[in-house]
Parts: structure tokens; C-alpha cells; sequence
């Protein structure tokens, strides 16, 4: 979806409500909340958010007509999030779409009434989201960004770039589940590659430069960063950091390579936003959250930054570039 369109359609979500709801009194108009852990203008989210309203659209919801759409971009900041959860639960809407564990967390210690529905998170029922996958038993439900094997994948991945690499660096966030079972999977699949791998934590900007600093200091290194609300917040620091130390590195989304870093793989966020309307669509016409099952992704997406290769002075074989999704130039 381009920008210009985005804007247009989320704007009906603002200034043209009393109106379009004063035209159409006759139809019940539902209210969905949005709780997302970005600013307003992030381009990533953005994307995601207007693929969500072009699926409701197509299921026949239509922005004034018979659904409103409160929005709150509450940052990456813990306790804007926690105010701008507090503040879309007392609008009691009819179901809330709430990105990853950082916003899920604390909009569940507000409301367990409330449905929801997330377009991405690591590990919902080890972090207390849901019961189950199958069965997630309270108000919550929705699709996961990857199953815990992709670590070993990541690997793999990295050692088929830079085969000479021996050493990694795995940026993980030790404060949810979905960190350090990732990084359990990498270790194990490490120690059958004979590859050394040392956990970075991500609490702040600095510890991210010294480890990264210290970590560059020996030969034959290479990065994971693996997905969490932290790795967003401090991407454009590490793809930095990653081309000035000369480090190779796997990302788990897109938007890292688009924005110079080297390759990733993982779950396409936009479809997955998609397939989040059709849970709210599904909920607003009667179904509960306890009985939707969670999801595992559908389809991973592998993208490759050659200029970045060519930067690191390595060779991308022909088999990885013909399995690729997308190809940077």
C-alpha cells in the first residue's frame, strides 16, 4: 500500500467520524482498537496497519459506515505503552489488535474481557497469553511470528553467507520466553556446526555497542538478532554497528535488510496483519478468542542484500540467491 493511500484510509479513523456515523444510524457501528509499540510515522507499521484495514475492507467493514478504528501508536516506550493500553480498554471496543508481547503484556493486566487478537508474538503460551495453541482458552488469540526450530535455521543461513565464520553474536532479549528458547535452539545447532555463540542482551544502547565492540575485536565473526520489541527499537544501531565492524549478520524481518542490513528470514508481517482481519472479522460476527486456535506462520520470506555482500567482501552463491524471496541490488 502506498503512503499517500494509508494516510487517506487511516484518516477515516479521526476527523471524519461524527458524519459518516450520523449518515448511517440505521447500521450498528462496531469499534476495534489498535495498540501498536511504534510512533506514527513508522513506515514499517504503517504497511502492516494499512494491509490490516485493506482485509477488513474486503471483508465488507467499512470505516464510518459500520466499524470505527481507534488507533494509539504508543511507541516503544513501557510505560506510554502501559498508558495507552489503559486508555483503549475503558473504550470498551469490540475486539483490540495489539502487536507482540510488548503491548500484549500489559493491556492483558487491564483487561481479561476484552477480545484480542495479535498479528505477531514469539511464544504465547509461555508467556501466560493463551492456555494453548489449540485450545487458548480467555480473550486472547492470534498468530504466531515463528516456531522455535527457525534458530537452527538462522544458523544455517549465516553459515551458508560466510562460511568462514566461526564465532556469533546472538542478540536476544533475556526478559521473554521467546529469547531464550531461540537462543537455546541456536546453541544446540552451534555446537554441532563447532560454532561458538555468545548472548547479547539488548537493555540499552550502550551495552549494545560495547558487546558488539568487544565481540569485533576477535576474527570470524558473524551476528543473529533475533525478534523482540528491543531488536526494532535498536535495528538502525545494530545494522550500523554490523557494517562497521565488517559483520556479517541474520536478521528476522524484512525491514532490516531493506535498510542495509545483510539477509533475513522469517514470517511475512504483512500477511500475517491480513490474516489477523479475518480473526477480528470472525470475532465480530460472534466467534470467541478462547475457541480460535493460534496460528503458526504460513509463509517465511528470505531476503538478501547483495550490495551489503559485496560490502563484506563476500560472494552470495547462485543456490541461496535462486531460493531467495527478494533480491536488494
Amino acid at each position: 500500500m502506498r503512503r499517500r493511500e494509508f494516510i487517506t484510509l487511516l484518516g477515516g479513523t479521526a476527523a471524519g467520524w461524527p458524519l459518516a456515523v450520523r449518515a448511517q444510524q440505521g447500521e450498528r457501528v462496531r469499534r476495534i482498537g489498535v495498540l501498536l509499540p511504534a510512533s506514527a510515522d513508522d513506515a514499517r507499521f504503517q504497511t502492516f496497519v494499512g494491509a490490516f484495514l485493506q482485509e477488513l475492507q474486503s471483508l465488507g467493514w467499512s470505516i464510518g459506515r459500520n466499524v470505527r478504528i481507534d488507533t494509539r501508536w504508543a511507541s516503544s516506550n513501557a510505560s506510554e505503552i502501559r498508558k495507552q493500553a489503559s486508555e483503549l480498554a475503558t473504550l470498551a471496543p469490540d475486539v483490540i489488535l495489539a502487536h507482540g508481547a510488548a503491548t500484549l503484556a500489559p493491556l492483558l493486566q487491564i483487561t481479561r474481557t476484552v477480545p484480542v487478537v495479535f498479528p505477531i508474538t514469539a511464544d504465547p503460551v509461555g508467556a501466560g497469553f493463551v492456555d494453548s495453541l489449540a485450545r487458548p482458552g480467555g480473550n486472547v488469540t492470534g498468530f504466531m511470528n515463528n516456531e522455535y526450530g527457525i534458530g537452527g535455521k538462522y544458523l544455517e543461513l549465516l553459515k551458508q553467507i560466510a562460511p568462514g565464520v566461526m564465532r556469533v553474536a546472538v542478540f536476544r532479549d533475556a526478559s521473554i520466553s521467546s529469547g531464550n528458547a531461540l537462543f537455546g535452539v541456536i546453541l544446540a545447532m552451534a555446537q554441532a556446526l563447532k560454532v561458538e555463540v555468545i548472548p547479547v542482551n539488548m537493555r540499552d544502547a550502550d551495552e549494545i555497542e560495547r558487546a558488539l565492540a568487544a565481540f569485533a575485536r576477535a576474527p570470524a565473526g558473524g551476528l543473529i538478532v533475533t525478534g523482540s520489541a528491543s531488536a526494532y527499537k535498536y535495528s538502525d544501531l545494530i545494522i550500523t554497528l554490523a557494517a562497521r565492524h565488517k559483520l556479517p549478520a541474520v536478521y528476522y524481518e524484512h525491514s532490516f535488510v531493506a535498510a542495509g542490513g545483510l539477509m533475513s528470514y522469517g514470517a511475512d508481517f504483512v500477511d500475517q496483519y491480513r490474516q489477523a482481519a479475518g480473526y477480528v472479522d470472525r470475532i465480530l460476527k460472534g466467534e470467541k478468542p478462547a475457541d480460535m486456535p493460534v496460528q503458526a506462520p504460513t509463509k517465511y520470506e528470505l531476503v538478501v542484500n547483495l550490495k551489503t555482500a559485496r560490502a563484506l567482501g563476500l560472494t552470495v552463491a547462485p543456490t541461496l540467491l535462486a531460493s531467495a524471496d527478494e533480491v536488494i541490488e
